[in-house]
C-alpha cells in the first residue's frame, strides 16, 4: 500500500470542495467532513444518518462512535464547515427526494466502499492539480497537517489519532526535516 500525503495547499482544498460538490454533494460531504474530523475512512464510511441527525431532523452537535480499528469510543463536535455541508447534503436529498439510513450511500445499495471513496477523491485530485500521493487517508492526514500548522498542540493531535508519541505524529501528517528546520533558521534571537 502507497502512502499517502496531506493536502498541504488551501487553494487546492477548495477546489476539491468546489469540484466535488459540483459534482455530487455526497462527495462533497465525503470530503468535508473527512478533512474536518480526522475520521479514519472507515469509520466515514460507517456513518448513519441518524449519527448526524437527532430524531427531530436537525444536525447533532456531536458524533460519537466506536472506532473500527482501535474499539474506542470518539466523541467530537462538528466545525461550522462540517455542518453547513451536512445542511446543503440534505438538502440535495431532499429535493431529489432520496432517504437512506447511510450517510454515504452507494448506488448499487449499502454504503459507499473505501475503493469508491478512493476513486472519487483521487480522481478529484488529479482534476484540481493535486499530482502527489492521494488517496483515502489523504482526508484524516488534511485534518492533522492544518491542525498542526494552525498552531494546535502536537500532542492534542497525538491523542486524537491515538498515536503512541509526538514523533508518530509529526511523520504521520507529513511534516518535514525542513519544515522543522525553519522554526531554528526563522528564530534568530
Amino acid at each position: 500500500m502507497e502512502c499517502v500525503e496531506p493536502i498541504r495547499d488551501k487553494s487546492k482544498i477548495a477546489l476539491m470542495k468546489k469540484l466535488l460538490f459540483a459534482r455530487n454533494p455526497r462527495d462533497h460531504l465525503l470530503f468535508v467532513l473527512g478533512i474536518n474530523s480526522g475520521l479514519r475512512i472507515s469509520d466515514l464510511l460507517k456513518l448513519k444518518v441518524e449519527d448526524v441527525l437527532d430524531s427531530e431532523g436537525d444536525i447533532r452537535e456531536r458524533i460519537t462512535l466506536r472506532e473500527k480499528k482501535t474499539g474506542k469510543s470518539k466523541d467530537f463536535p462538528l466545525s461550522s464547515n462540517a455542518r453547513s455541508a451536512l445542511k446543503q447534503y440534505f438538502a440535495s436529498l431532499e429535493r431529489r427526494g432520496k432517504n437512506t439510513p447511510e450517510l454515504f450511500p452507494s448506488r448499487k445499495g449499502g454504503a459507499l466502499g473505501r475503493v469508491q471513496a478512493y476513486r472519487i477523491l483521487n480522481d478529484a485530485a488529479r482534476i484540481v492539480g493535486i499530482s502527489g500521493r492521494i488517496g483515502t487517508h489523504t482526508l484524516r492526514k488534511t485534518f492533522g497537517y492544518w491542525a498542526y500548522k494552525q498552531g494546535q498542540d502536537i500532542v492534542m493531535i497525538q491523542k486524537l489519532f491515538n498515536h503512541s508519541s509526538p514523533s508518530v505524529t509529526l511523520a504521520y501528517i507529513g511534516i518535514t526535516r525542513e519544515e522543522l528546520d525553519k522554526v531554528y533558521i526563522h528564530l534568530n534571537l
